[in-house]
């Protein structure tokens, strides 16, 4: 299995590489977003759209037994193993020429996600990670941080239009109470891969889909990070709430999050 994966990873990683130069050869200019909506601030573009079917015809010609999850296109026959794209996740960001927005490539096992790629063209930087190989950020290791103290602590919060505002500020609320400094980027999987990173100390998201977790899920594990269950429940389908953090800040901040 870790030889099918590594093989998987590699090319994983290439596709991710041109998935970016795709997106970038249609990324709108700085400004006024330039897009389409889904929902109420679920954003689309045409590079969305465009990523993802590369992705998908690269991948299923490359390995035709594995099953195919993306974002735009939704669920197709599943295999053993199941890739989950997320062709553009920022898309708020991309679509106004700002740089933090990534390809998510992911592989699940069952509810395990097994390998991730996570390529943020516009920042020069690729996370990638297969199960029992640790991960790593343009190709030098990571892991999460060390911290134990919420006070010199830095945790990102995601906001969802599938969650009240009310909860969202109850969850700043605690997390600014505890001490540590707060911040949102706009973008999930870069979140959760800066916490695999140690560049913050958690990422919570009351609603996520598994689209913008599945390549995070395995650079978070492979990085030491603690993470919620995400797979339990609905989460494959629906989506669920997600907590990932350094280990010396984890049951902190499980207490603020309630889960």
């Amino acid at each position: 299995m870790s030889h099918a994966l590594a093989h998987r990873l590699d090319l994983a990683t290439r596709l991710a590489t041109q998935a970016g130069t795709l997106a970038l050869s249609l990324a709108p200019p700085p400004g006024a977003a330039s897009a389409g909506m889904k929902g109420h601030q679920d954003w689309i573009t045409e590079a969305d759209g465009a990523v993802e079917a590369f992705l998908k015809r690269e991948l299923t010609q490359a390995f035709p037994e594995d099953g195919f999850q993306g974002e735009e296109t939704g669920t197709g026959p599943q295999g053993a193993l199941t890739w989950v794209v997320d062709p553009i996740d920022g898309t708020s960001n991309f679509a106004r020429g700002a740089p933090r927005w990534c390809v998510s490539i992911g592989l699940m096992q069952g509810r395990t996600s097994v390998l991730g790629v996570l390529h943020a063209p516009m920042l020069g930087e690729t996370f990638a990670a297969r199960q029992g190989a640790g991960a790593t950020l343009n190709g030098t290791p990571i892991r999460a941080a060390a911290t134990i103290d919420l006070a010199r602590g830095m945790v990102e919060c995601g906001w969802s239009p599938r969650r009240s505002n009310e909860s969202f500020y109850a969850l700043s609320r605690g997390i600014m109470e505890a001490g540590a400094m707060l911040r949102a980027g706009g973008s999930g999987a870069l979140g959760l891969a800066d916490v695999a990173a140690g560049r913050i100390d958690g990422y919570i998201e009351l609603h996520i889909n598994l689209w913008d977790v599945a390549a995070a899920l395995c650079i978070l594990s492979e990085a030491g990070a603690v993470v919620s269950d995400f797979t339990a429940g609905p989460g494959m389908t629906d989506g669920n709430p997600i907590r990932a953090t350094g280990p010396g800040v984890a049951a902190a901040l499980q207490g603020i999050a309630g889960f």
